[in-house]
């Protein structure tokens, strides 16, 4: 399977999975218009998006949905969160719960619960033929039903959105600092490293880090937490596994 990370932060998410000729989005939280354009840079025609997954119905995650209306792409979304999502069509609107599973074509997507502000927010895994890739974005903490749902992937697009001394640090109010750090909030740098310090093997894993906060957090410090914590398994990057941050 092939993944183009097409946005990734708070100013929106979307991610392109795609197997032969059929593509999945996780997300859609960038105007239709971006999506499109983002989509043909990878040699994707929107056309040939065969579905659209929510985790969440907040702005960044679900901005560019309208694109399912010109396109007559299914969307799914947790039950609860259709409530929050406006402007789609009633016969693209497909509501889903944990344990879902969709089959379809190169495809085996499944649901699991995960733990943020919002009615029924969820995380994916995507078995192919020979990958499984998780994708698990705003989530305040990884309890062990996550972690079992996504053991032995091959892939991991995880959240490593803060590091919590720098969200101290800044000017947000007091109430939006308590959001971020809750266990309904967002994950840490360190929160993600010990996740997957639980999960990766060593195997050759490729590891994504997306959705960091470009105001409390830095691509090295989130990358240097994460090599810490698997150094102290025996894992290093390069030899172990790949990482990349987005």
């Amino acid at each position: 399977m092939k993944i183009n990370i097409l946005a990734s932060g708070s100013t929106g998410n979307c991610i392109a999975i795609t197997a032969g000729n059929k593509t999945i989005l996780i997300d859609a939280g960038i105007a239709k218009t971006k999506i499109e354009k983002a989509l043909m840079n990878v040699n994707i025609r929107p056309d040939q998006v065969e579905a659209i997954f929510v985790t969440h119905a907040h702005g960044d995650h679900v901005k560019g949905l309208p694109i399912a209306n010109k396109y007559g792409i299914p969307v799914f979304a947790g039950a609860k969160e259709w409530q929050s999502i406006k402007g789609i069509d009633e016969e693209h609107r497909n509501g889903i719960s944990e344990d879902y599973c969709f089959g379809h074509g190169p495809f085996l997507l499944t649901a699991f619960r995960t733990h943020h502000d919002s009615f029924d927010p969820v995380g994916y895994t995507i078995q192919g033929q020979e990958e499984k890739i998780s994708v698990c974005l705003d989530t305040g903490h990884i309890d062990p039903a996550m972690l079992l749902a996504m053991a032995d992937s091959d892939i991991y697009i995880i959240e490593s959105n803060h590091e919590p001394r720098m969200v101290e640090a800044s000017a947000y109010p007091n109430s939006v600092k308590a959001r971020i750090i809750s266990h309904i909030g967002h994950l840490s740098n360190q929160q993600t490293a010990e996740a997957l310090s639980k999960l990766v093997r060593g195997s050759g894993e490729q590891i994504y880090l997306v959705h960091l906060s470009n105001k409390n957090n830095m691509p090295a410090l989130a990358e240097m937490t994460v090599k810490r914590e698997l150094l102290k398994k025996g894992l290093t990057a390069g030899k172990h596994y790949e990482l990349e941050v987005v």
